[in-house]
């Protein structure tokens, strides 16, 4: 039996590493075997990728010597930063540096690289529309990872650049699902009025860059897009109400006020969110849910997702 190639995966414990860890581990028969990157190999996570055939090796992305060393030997990686972790685009972007060096270091044949948009394209700095943040940025966690895509083509490297979209475990995770309204019901709300907003399931993503790595060269050197439906406000808020048995309204807030809602990242997500409301051909065509479909079958719609995970979404 020949021996499979080796996908090296970014933040194998977390979102998107994980699910792309789990979707080469759950196809035994494939081509690919996962090496697991994490800081914490003795987690719990860790442990049972461990317990499922993944190999695992303590990697930090702020110590470059341990990324390189992690890549050595691999066919292909999965790359990928955490902004919420530390809210700081100049981390993401020494981290992804280094990524994109390790990469060059071990000879990789396919690299994929989670990024997004950088607004500053559309919305220069001197654009009164939105606030400027941090000094230098509008969407900071977008825009420092559109920044670094040149880490990964000024070294000539075989890249494929991965566009994901909204996370709909942000209903379980970032308190994004349905509060109660001050006029009594339960309501979603985020400031995008009447526009759509792709939204995939993480796990998904994980399974769509499974699939770019399946079909290799064709995809190399291209941005893929990815989501899984495309959906307004009242749109999710319907499939809340059919999935949770109770009425769920949309209130399309202003992002003013989004931005002044006082939690960490607030007015990050304000701005993200007026980007893709005044924006909305820009940041829709790329992510094409056919595209997520053909490399990802399984590909779960909102109602589809909200079914499985109805009782993990907190209802406050």
């Amino acid at each position: 039996m020949s021996q499979k190639k080796i996908i090296a995966v970014v933040g194998a414990t977390g979102a998107q590493g994980g699910g792309l860890a789990r979707a080469i581990l759950n196809d035994p028969e494939g081509d690919f075997s996962v090496r697991a990157l994490t800081r914490k190999p003795d987690s719990e996570k860790a442990r049972e990728l461990a317990a499922h055939g993944a190999e695992i090796v303590a990697a930090n992305l702020d110590e470059p010597a341990s990324v390189q060393r992690a890549f050595d030997g691999a066919y292909g990686a999965y790359c990928v930063t955490n902004f919420w972790e530390h809210f700081s685009p100049e981390r993401e972007l020494a981290q992804a540096e280094t990524m994109a060096r390790a990469a060059q270091h071990a000879g990789l044949r396919h690299v994929i690289w989670s990024t997004l948009e950088d607004t500053r394209r559309w919305v220069p700095l001197s654009d009164e529309r939105m606030p400027t943040l941090m000094g230098k940025y509008k969407v900071p966690h977008f825009d420092a990872k559109g920044e670094a895509n040149h880490f990964f083509t000024d070294l000539g490297l075989p890249v494929t650049f991965l566009l994901t979209s909204f996370y709909w475990d942000n209903f379980i995770y970032a308190g994004m699902g349905p509060k109660a309204a001050k006029d009594g019901g339960l309501a979603i709300a985020f400031p995008m009025d009447d526009k759509k907003l792709p939204g995939i399931a993480v796990e998904d993503i994980g399974r769509c860059a499974y699939g770019i790595f399946k079909r290799g060269q064709p995809w190399i050197g291209k941005t893929v897009g990815i989501a899984g439906e495309h959906l307004r406000g009242d749109e999710m808020a319907a499939a809340f109400t059919r999935a949770l048995g109770q009425e769920v309204r949309y209130h399309a807030i202003s992002p003013e006020a989004y931005r002044s809602l006082g939690f960490p990242g607030a007015e990050d997500l304000g701005n993200m969110f007026q980007f893709k409301r005044d924006f909305q051909e820009i940041f829709c065509s790329p992510r094409d849910p056919r595209v997520a479909q053909s490399l990802n079958p399984s590909l779960q719609t909102f109602d589809g997702w909200l079914s499985r995970n109805q009782s993990r979404i907190p209802v406050r």
